[in-house]
């Protein structure tokens, strides 16, 4: 799946034609949303340009039936256009799709309760992470609020086998119709984090989200893995009530700060 940059932009604008023809539907039937909350449910689009590439984003809220509750569904595709306009020392950057990730979001309005469905599917790997988490949030205190997450989630990985192996193939001693397993499903693993709020001003305010990821079951490999603490930091700025820009840095336990991912992101509310 490769992306130059003609394709990449009518990519971008297929997405926001898309979003501009139920905008105005949306307009009648939802009110604005604050955007600072991480539980808030709305339409929206992102845009993204980052040290690996370019991301786009496109959620929709829909109706659940309920009064009670709101949700929606956010697409992200990130990563392409790497090797073009991307600007990060990796060997590994180039014009393809890096991961492709798929929400769905549900929260109760009266208790401040929310629900994920969170699918990274990690094309250069071939691995999907799928999981299942609660989140809820606190009451607020002077600018601070906490939103504490717990949730499980399983791997799925095309198994292949090592470049060793596959000589052997070549040398006879491995059927090659074996060379690849296919998807399996290595283990599952346990997730306790959450997401922090700190309001500066009414416009703007920061984030810190901290995640660990640790095995529970599966093959020996699995299990043997060690724990991933990850962490991810933003500062937004809100323009106007339907328009903010955000700065991101996501890293891991053994990375140092400016050795993780940066990205300058842009966001509608329609």
């Amino acid at each position: 799946m490769k992306f130059n940059l003609l394709t990449s932009s009518l990519f971008v604008g297929l997405v926001f034609n898309t979003l501009n023809a139920f905008a105005v539907e949306t307009n009648d039937t939802q009110k604005i949303q604050d955007m600072s909350d991480p539980l808030a449910v709305y339409t929206q689009a992102g845009f993204g340009v980052t040290d690996k590439g370019l991301n786009v984003k496109v959620g929709r809220a829909y109706d659940t039936g309920n009064a009670d509750t709101m949700a929606m569904n956010i697409i992200e595709v990130k990563g392409f256009a790497g090797e073009t306009l991307g600007w990060s020392g990796s060997s590994e950057r180039d014009d393809s799709i890096d991961t492709v990730r798929f929400r769905n979001f549900q929260v109760n309005k009266t208790n401040g309760r929310g629900n994920q469905i969170d699918m990274n599917y990690n094309v250069e790997n071939q691995s999907l992470d799928a999981s299942y988490s609660f989140i809820q949030a606190l009451p607020k205190f002077a600018g601070l609020q906490l939103y504490p997450l717990v949730g499980v989630g399983a791997r799925v990985q095309n198994g292949h086998f090592t470049g060793d192996q596959i000589d052997q193939v070549s040398d006879g001693g491995v059927d090659p119709e074996d060379q690849y397993i296919g998807y399996t499903i290595p283990g599952v693993y346990g997730v306790i984090g959450g997401y922090t709020k700190y309001s500066i001003t009414d416009k703007l305010w920061l984030n810190y989200n901290p995640m660990w990821l640790t095995p529970i079951a599966g093959s020996d490999t699995w299990t043997d893995t060690d724990s991933v603490f990850t962490n991810e930091f933003v500062v937004s700025y809100q323009f106007t009530p339907r328009f903010n820009m955000r700065y991101f840095a996501n890293w891991v336990h053994d990375q140092s700060y400016f050795e993780g991912d940066q990205r300058i992101e842009v966001n509608f509310q329609f």
